[in-house]
Order: structure tokens, then sequence, then C-alpha cells
């Protein structure tokens, strides 16, 4: 018997189709395995950052967001595309004239043109919230960072700093200095003022989330490999506290347009020598009554840059964030 097992299982190894039989041998479809292919090519992971991607192109209000966004930056890198007039240049015999030609809307009580300050007017308050957000990022991210990860009593002289801070108004505290020093009134003292009171919200999202991340199996794994706690802590952990820093900083950004506006609109942001929407809104109190469109442009500039920065900012939380979509 196991001879003729043997011998039955070499029959198998070396049999050969007779002649004419090859027409009998079935082809295989192979349309199917490229359709299984397909779906396993389409179900590989995609990163956090491609996943939000694909949420935010779907959304209407990141496009008109971000089209405001680009318009306010474009304003303020190159106002010279849009007008060749010097919004510093007034006439008083054209004080309050009606839009004309090259002059859609009209003169001030000061005889400026309106349309060239409200864009040369993007340059002062874009720059002073884009320099105060990345100012305050740094501060923010590097305190909260190390507070979080390493404790102890570093963490506890951090925190209590950053609850100090915290409990200061911004803007109250703002007018106090910038009252103070307004005889120093520049775009870099307002910028600097502002993110040494605006620093806190961000190093407290970056401690909770250095603290919930640096227990994690990826960073014990890198402990284990003799990783130095700098590169840990810049390579591994940081990195999970850019979304909520990113959603936090694109709203903040808005806010400190809006606090610059408001020194300036007392008197004690930036000087008169530098156009902004906060010092033309002050300026057209006095012509409200009689002109309101005085006011009403550097306002609409004023609140649609601001409103483009918060929309933004809430669509990416949206996008970063999947449980707040269902909320």
């Amino acid at each position: 018997m196991p001879n003729s097992s043997k011998n039955t299982q070499d029959n198998r190894a070396t049999y050969q189709p007779l002649p004419g039989q090859e027409r009998f041998v079935a082809e295989v479809d192979e349309t199917g395995l490229g359709a299984v292919d397909a779906v396993r090519d389409d179900s590989a992971p995609t990163s956090v950052w491609g996943e939000a991607w694909k949420y935010l192109r779907k959304r209407p209000m990141f496009w008109v967001s971000a089209i405001l966004i680009a318009a306010a930056l474009l304003l303020a890198i190159v106002p010279q595309l849009f007008t060749s007039t010097d919004p510093t240049f007034c006439e008083l015999s054209k004080s309050l004239d009606k839009p004309s030609a090259g002059h859609p809307f009209g003169f001030d009580r000061q005889g400026c043109d309106i349309y060239a300050r409200m864009i040369y007017g993007a340059r002062a308050s874009v720059s002073v919230g884009v320099l105060t957000t990345l100012l305050v990022v740094i501060i923010g991210t590097t305190i909260g960072a190390l507070a979080g990860y390493f404790g102890g009593i570093l963490d506890a002289i951090l925190s209590r700093i950053t609850d100090i801070f915290f409990a200061v108004p911004l803007v109250l505290a703002a007018i106090v200095v910038m009252q103070v020093f307004k005889e120093y009134r520049t775009i870099l003292t307002v910028v600097v003022v502002l993110a040494f009171f605006g620093w806190t919200s961000i190093a407290r999202i970056t401690r909770g989330t250095v603290m919930a991340t640096k227990n994690e199996e990826f960073v014990t794994a890198a402990k284990a490999v003799g990783a130095s706690k700098w590169y840990i802590l810049g390579k591994h952990i940081l990195p999970n506290a850019a979304a909520p820093i990113i959603v936090y900083a694109t709203v903040a950004l808005g806010t400190f347009i809006v606090a610059e506006a408001t020194l300036s609109f007392l008197g004690i942001g930036l000087p008169p020598t530098i156009v902004s929407w906060g010092g033309d809104i002050a300026k057209a109190q006095a012509s409200l009554r009689t002109q309101p469109m005085v006011l009403f442009y550097p306002a609409m500039a004023l609140g649609a840059t601001v409103l483009s920065f918060i929309m933004m900012g809430d669509v990416v939380r949206d996008a970063l964030d999947p449980k707040a979509r269902k909320r």
C-alpha cells in the first residue's frame, strides 16, 4: 500500500495533458482580482491631515473663508495692485466729497481717499494679527510643552504664571500698557504688548495635549531605544499638539486684529501716520450721522477679515476633530 500511494503521487506530479485536451482547460478571469486590489488600495489608511483635507474641500465655508483670507493677505502684501492713490494724501477741499472717477468710495472728512485707505489699511491690521499670532504660538507652545512634559516643580511654577496672566483681560491690559508707552506707538510695540498678555490659552492647550501624549506607547518605545527627552518632545509629542494649536491660532489671529483696531480706535494703538482700519473707524465717528458710508467701508473690511479667520478656525476644528462634526 505505501508503494501504491507513492506511485499515485508520482503519476500526478508527472501528468501532462494529451494533445487536444488543452481546450478543456478553463481560463481564469482576473477582473475580480483587480477589483479586489483596487478596494485594498482605497481602504489604505490615510493621515489625519489627509482626512481633514477631504472634509475641508467639500465645505463651502472653507472656500469662502479661504478666499477672504487670501484677499486680505493680498491687500496687505501688494496694495499697489488695487490702487495707485497715496492713502496719506488728503485735500480739505474734497472733504466728504461723493464718489467719482478714480475714487469709488469718495472722501472722508480730512479729504483722504476712502478706497485707498481701506486698501492700505489691511497692511497694518493684518501685520499686527499675523506677527502677534506667531509670537503667541512660540511663547505659549514653549511654556506649555515644558510644563506638560517635565511636570513637577517646573509645571507648578509655569502653571501659576499662566494662571496669573490668564486672569488679566487682554484688551484692558493692552490699554493700560499702551497708555503708559503711547509715545512709542509702533506696529512692533502693539505686537509685543498683545503677545505679552495673549499667550496663555495656547500654553494651556499645549500643556494638556503634551500630558495626554507623553505616556503613549510610541513615546515609551522611543525612551526604550535611548532617545533623549528633547528629541522625544520635538519629534513625537509636539506634532500631536499641532492640530489644536493651529485651530486656536487661526481664531486668535482675528482676535488680535480686533484688539489692534480697538487700541487704534481709542487713540493709543498705531499712530495716525500709519493707515489702519481701527484708526479710520475712529476718525469716521464725527461723520456718522451725515455720512455713514465713511464708517461703513473700513468697518466692513475689518469685519469681513475677522469673520473669515473665525470661520476658518471653526471649519478646521471640525475637520481635525471628527467628534465635533456630530455635535
